[in-house]
């Protein structure tokens, strides 16, 4: 559908959107089968290094597509409690448009999140045998020794590498066309996201022997599941770095000298983030109003917070919740549907809810 991409812009958003076209497409299955210069010329922001490995790896995008699923639902998911709650991309490509221009902790984190899904998505495309380019890592063969002893490498070690190579040709290949600020800063933040899914590769075993003694043991590397690396950059986030380019402008350093120097492990940002309250186009910001709110909490959910003193409204509404439920011998659970009769808060609107925009 190419109505849908004309108005996507941002180069990696633009393509994993583009990816998650379902295959039995018409558009998709004509560019997959037919031309994949015809299919990648067709994708607009990509710079001419993007387009070569989309045409050299056309059926790396549709893997790529699939991690999209994986990053937009993490972001999501750690930002449901706050203002900014990375929702822009399902109602408006052009809002994240505005928040990536900005050099915020929210860009930081969407940066690094999605690049750490271009890794994620290539390397479960290797190992599951998706692409021609690579499979399971090579270098997992023979016998080696770990804590516990000896043992042989076996089954399929995820290609980490591979993953983290391919992501960096083509999510770093916009930014090194740029020598500015926000270039350097984003490149950073890309690293740290491929980074943290490298980080939680864990090494799996199956002992084999008589009864089950590990006598012999095989094993492999496997990635940990996805939101164990959204929960480290999640903490990053919290902790991202405020920084100011060095006066040769090939670095960065720390905004404030009592804060420490970031290691390639931290988010870095250049700007404070607005405060979201309020709709505006500048800043990406779909405001709160509307947003359901949690009366009791103290944190960042709570409707004084969420609702940035407005107030809210309180609707009562019911729905079916599973209730006594009773374990039943040996391994079923029962329960009955209740009816629940809830409150549920949402912040209101400012006496002007129209959009601010000052361009």
């Amino acid at each position: 559908n190419m109505n849908f991409l004309s108005g996507i812009w941002w180069s990696l958003p633009l393509v994993l959107v583009w990816a998650t076209q379902p295959v039995t497409s018409s558009w998709w299955y004509m560019g997959a089968v037919g031309s994949s210069r015809v299919m990648c010329d067709n994708v607009p922001g990509l710079v001419s290094r993007q387009r070569q490995l989309c045409r050299r790896h056309p059926e790396a995008m549709l893997s790529i597509g699939r991690g999209v699923a994986a990053w937009t639902a993490e972001c999501q998911h750690q930002f449901r409690r706050h203002r900014w709650d990375c929702n822009a991309l399902e109602r408006g490509q052009r809002l994240l448009g505005r928040v990536l221009l900005r050099s915020s902790r929210e860009s930081a984190f969407v940066h690094a999140i999605s690049s750490a899904g271009v890794v994620f998505a290539i390397t479960r495309a290797c190992s599951q045998g998706e692409l021609k380019s690579c499979s399971c890592d090579p270098k997992k063969k023979g016998s080696a020794k770990d804590s516990k002893g000896h043992f042989d490498w076996g089954g399929c070690s995820d290609n980490i590498d591979y993953g983290v190579k391919f992501a960096r040709a083509f999510v770093d290949a916009k930014e090194r066309k740029g020598k500015d600020a926000r270039a350097l800063m984003n490149l950073h933040n890309n690293r740290a996201g491929r980074k943290a899914v490298k980080r939680f590769l864990k090494q799996e075993c199956k002992c084999h022997g008589v009864s089950g003694s590990c006598t012999l043991r095989t094993c492999w590397l496997a990635m940990a599941d996805f939101r164990k690396t959204g929960d480290y950059l999640w903490k990053k986030y919290n902790g991202a770095i405020q920084v100011v380019m060095n006066q040769d402008g090939t670095g960065f350093t720390v905004a404030n000298k009592r804060f420490k120097k970031p290691t390639k492990n931290d988010l870095v940002y250049f700007e404070s983030s607005p405060d979201y309250c309020i709709r505006d186009r500048d800043v990406g910001s779909l405001g709160t109003a509307g947003r359901v709110c949690n009366q009791t909490s103290r944190g960042m959910d709570s409707c004084e917070v969420m609702c940035c003193g407005r107030g809210y409204d309180t609707s009562r509404v019911s729905r079916m919740t599973k209730c006594e439920c009773k374990f039943h011998w040996c391994c079923a659970v029962r329960c009955q549907d209740c009816l629940e009769v809830v409150d549920i808060h949402t912040c209101k609107a400012p006496k002007s809810a129209g959009w601010i925009s000052r361009t």
